[in-house]
């Protein structure tokens, strides 16, 4: 349970500190975003609000989604995502929530879209080791056996093999805020962040409060 914003990854670069330390940094924009909704224990079961990002038209979205955002009168929002908090008393619906809930030197969890790198064999996936080189084998880069024959007489389910790598959900933990900007919304974090440049991000802090 822990209060977020959504943005998206502008790239990478690298900033030198007092020292003359180089540290490579990510720059993320985050937000500004509005709260489109606040569920509370009595109402839901628990404790939460709802954040939207970024302003579409009506051809950008389902009907059921934008029912739910005129219900309340709010902005058509492209992007919803909901935060469980401890308490719901600080926020009121249609808030907007910027980069002023960080601070430099928080530490935070951003969860993003991994980079697609298609389809790919055992080596680069699960960093299998390969078989002889030398002239006569025909095991190079082959995956070798997969099960046995009459027992079980199937391969099992879940077994390492060849298939599509990356385009999953990371979550990257404790990353270090660097820089804070108010008047742009971006947020410079210390290390890297998964996703191309422009991929939506959920940037969490790594407290709970």
């Amino acid at each position: 349970m822990s209060l977020g914003i959504l943005g998206n990854k502008i790239g990478m670069t690298q900033i030198v500190d007092e020292f003359g330390n180089t540290i490579p940094v990510t720059i993320l924009r985050a937000g500004p975003c509005n709260i489109t909704q606040i569920k509370t224990v009595n109402t839901d079961g628990y404790n939460a609000i709802q954040l939207g990002y970024i302003n579409v038209s009506f051809k950008a979205l389902p009907k059921p989604q934008i029912g739910h955002l005129e219900k309340t009168k709010m902005p058509l929002l492209r992007y919803l995502k909901e935060y469980r908090i401890k308490t719901v008393n600080d926020f009121v619906l249609g808030q907007i929530l910027t980069t002023n809930i960080f601070k430099s030197g928080d530490l935070i969890n951003v969860t993003g879209k991994s980079i697609g790198k298609g389809f790919s064999g055992l080596q680069k996936r699960h960093n299998f080791g390969r078989g002889p080189m030398t002239h006569g084998s025909k095991n190079h880069r082959a995956p070798g056996s997969i099960g046995a024959g009459t027992t079980p007489g199937r391969v099992y389910p879940g077994k390492k093999m060849s298939g599509r790598l990356g385009a999953k959900k990371v979550t990257l933990k404790k990353l270090k805020i660097i820089i804070v900007n108010s008047e742009t919304n971006v947020i410079v974090v210390k290390g890297v962040v998964p996703g191309k440049p422009g991929n939506l991000v959920s940037i969490e802090h790594y407290k709970k409060i």
